[in-house]
């Protein structure tokens, strides 16, 4: 399953994480120190919902953002 929401496109992002050590110059240290630099991913909240698509339900990956804003009319079960 792609991490792609349907509606609005919404895919990951790269990004990183960094690790610092050290007191802050305004806290009356040195300042701090860069120690370590990881990459990550920020991921989109995706849900997967059975919405109506022409007339007849499909099932589609959603992010909850378009989920909000009424993007998606959801298929009523019998």
């Amino acid at each position: 399953m792609s991490k792609i929401c349907e509606i609005c496109g919404k895919k990951p992002v790269a990004g990183r994480t960094i690790v610092r050590r050290g007191m802050s110059k305004k806290k009356g240290g040195v300042g701090l120190k860069i120690t370590g630099i990881t990459a990550r991913r920020f991921l989109p909240n995706l849900k997967s919902v059975r919405a109506i698509v022409n007339g007849t339900p499909k099932r589609l990956t959603v992010c909850v953002k378009c989920l909000k804003a009424g993007k998606v009319v959801k298929a009523v079960r019998f």
